[in-house]
């Protein structure tokens, strides 16, 4: 008895954020990223993305990269509570990834440096999250500002940072995403190696591999309770296994 709650967007090119170019031509080993919701009858917006291969499994390479960002999204989720500021959250997430992509060679140094000159943002250059209600970025066209930032918070200049719609201490009775992603965007890895910026934590040398991965992103939605949160919906698969279960299904 519902509808879409916006403009869904689904791609071989996540890299691009929010891209819903037509022309592109599905292959065999790209992963498609699929965001999309519906609209309850009553009005209510959910929103969800998840991002699964075009053939039966994931490469080596994007489960690798599948398991960084779904520990980005449990340590985020793991934290919400009322009276945490999700900004602290959106950073939780970011240092979780910054470590994953460690992991794989991709950053070093001291990490917690790292996310906090904003290197992390090359890989994961938007916020965690948004509110959501009646709208799917519920509330917003009252301002961004004032309803995802408040009295408590002015909004960050640095790249990455600045992008997080929702910085406020959450409150019981919120309801929110937690949107974490990676992405290899091939002009702004270009353009910061060619600046040499933040080269004391990202292995530039070893993002050639990456030109072609697309991004990767996992999102869900949350209501804040009294003394933590609750997912909304049914499960819908999300770890590697689960997903690759229904592409065999």
């Amino acid at each position: 008895g519902g509808q879409t709650s916006f403009s869904l967007i689904m791609t071989v090119h996540g890299e691009t954020l929010h891209n819903v170019y037509q022309g592109n031509v599905i292959q065999e080993d790209d992963l498609i990223l699929c965001d999309a919701g519906a609209e309850t009858d009553t009005h209510y917006a959910g929103d969800l993305t998840r991002t699964f291969p075009a053939g039966l499994t994931y490469s080596s390479q994007q489960r690798d990269i599948h398991a960084v960002v779904l520990a980005g999204q449990e340590a985020a989720v793991s934290a919400l509570r009322p009276g945490i500021p999700y900004r602290d959250v959106h950073l939780l997430a970011a240092r979780v990834i910054a470590g994953g992509l460690a992991d794989l060679g991709l950053m070093h140094g001291d990490l917690d440096a790292a996310v906090e000159a904003g290197a992390h943002a090359l890989f994961f250059p938007h916020g965690l999250g948004h509110m959501m209600g009646m709208d799917v970025h519920d509330m917003e066209n009252l301002g961004e500002d004032r309803v995802g930032y408040g009295t408590e918070f002015q909004r960050s200049t640095p790249f990455g940072l600045k992008s997080l719609r929702l910085a406020r201490a959450l409150e019981a009775g919120f309801v929110l995403t937690v949107e974490p992603g990676v992405y290899f965007i091939p002009a702004l890895i270009e353009r910061w190696q060619a600046d040499g910026q933040h080269r004391e934590f990202i292995a530039f040398d070893k993002l050639a591999a990456f030109r072609n991965f697309g991004g990767l992103r996992l999102e869900d939605d949350y209501l804040i309770t009294a003394d933590g949160a609750r997912k909304l919906g049914a499960p819908l698969a999300k770890t590697v296994a689960e997903i690759e279960a229904v592409r065999a299904s």
